[in-house]
């Protein structure tokens, strides 16, 4: 029997090709653990109505990490809309299920590190080494949205909501909501997730990303439960700042940066600013973790212009395997697949179209191998 158990889930257009590169260099590692393929993605909504089946739901329970690769998510046109309703007897609204995923399972840190490894020509600086903790189950991901508004809503809204005129004079399928939710459970323990983090890793600094002056309730409480958090840090510098000013000081003085924690959205927004300072997102590696599951995965989309053509940088998705590893406790592994990685990037011999080489997905994978 394998020590692990890993669920396999490709998912749509280019996911297939890099998982298959990741599993180049695992089997290359030798690591003890039987892959076990899970149906997700877009192909499976189109089908059955669902894209992600009870049956790959039923596997994440068993076992012990998962590597994902990508989906495609996109309008449901009038086509696929029908199917939908001919396969459940009435239509259905796609719902990305990665987000489905991360809220069944509770996989409540989205892990991402963002590093210039020395060589890439893409890379926006040197030396940039930067871990951004984004809450992955709550904010404006919560799923909690209406269009058209239920007249009952509509009518509570209109009272409560004594500042926002409009209310007064839109009927309820003349507008949409997005509820924003952030919970004092689910931000302690993300802000929390960012602190330990620092501290296990000797980490200078925790700068917490809001925007408090303006949406004060909810981003109020992420900020207030982070300075509170923090006291119990001492040794730890926090500071924060507005997500929209993030974003240039991102750009302006990304060496100022070491751990970063936010909400959802904000999250997102700044991990992929972040990934494509150290070369984009095909460097994007991303942890979906929580207390009993983690799913691995690269923070880029399906590419589906590019699917079967095994043209895509494989490397967030490598990435993503060493922070399996990492998680699993075979560190050492996980270390030994960083420095071939690493010494891939700086020979420059084999590169994908994005980093300017014409080499195919693969080949970087098979490059890594040779290093191992």
């Amino acid at each position: 029997m394998s020590k692990y158990k890993i669920a396999w889930l490709p998912g749509d257009g280019v996911g297939i090709e890099v998982l298959e590169a990741a599993k180049i260099v695992l089997d290359k590692l030798k690591l003890d653990a039987e892959y076990i393929h899970g149906d997700i993605g877009w192909e499976f909504w189109c089908q059955e109505g669902d894209a992600l089946p009870q049956r790959t739901v039923d596997l994440l329970y068993e076992v012990d990490a998962a590597m994902f690769g990508a989906i495609t998510s996109k309008p449901v046109k009038d086509a696929e809309a029908e199917l939908a309703k001919d396969l459940k007897g009435k239509g259905l609204i796609y719902r990305s299920p990665i987000v489905r995923m991360r809220q069944t399972f509770d996989l409540y840190t989205c892990l991402r590190p963002c590093k210039a490894y020395p060589g890439n020509p893409l890379n926006f600086k040197e030396n940039i080494d930067m871990v951004i903790f984004r809450e992955n189950t709550e904010d404006l991901y919560a799923g909690v949205e209406f269009n058209p508004v239920p007249p009952t809503l509509s009518v509570t809204l209109s009272n409560l909501s004594k500042n926002f005129a409009p209310f007064k004079n839109l009927k309820p399928d003349e507008y949409a909501i997005s509820c924003k939710i952030n919970t004092k459970k689910g931000s302690e323990r993300i802000i929390r997730a960012a602190f330990e983090f620092a501290r296990k890793f000797k980490r200078k600094k925790v700068t917490v990303v809001h925007k408090a002056n303006v949406v004060r309730a909810t981003d109020g409480l992420f900020f207030e439960i982070a300075k509170s958090v923090a006291k119990e840090y001492p040794e730890i510098q926090m500071d924060d700042a507005n997500i929209d000013a993030m974003t240039m000081w991102l750009l302006k003085n990304p060496l100022s940066y070491d751990v970063l924690v936010a909400p959802n959205l904000y999250g997102d927004v700044i991990s992929d600013l972040a990934a494509q300072l150290v070369g984009g997102l095909g460097f994007g590696c991303s942890g979906n973790i929580g207390n009993d599951l983690a799913v691995f995965e690269p923070s880029h989309g399906s590419a589906p212009k590019y699917a079967g053509m095994y043209k895509v940088n494989p490397i967030a998705t490598i990435l993503a395997a060493k922070m399996m590893l990492d998680w699993l406790g075979e560190t050492d592994m996980g270390a030994r697949l960083e420095k071939a990685t690493a010494e891939v990037i700086l020979d420059g011999k084999v590169r994908t179209y994005d980093m300017g080489g014409s080499n195919k997905t693969l080949d970087i994978a098979n490059a890594v191998a040779d290093k191992l």
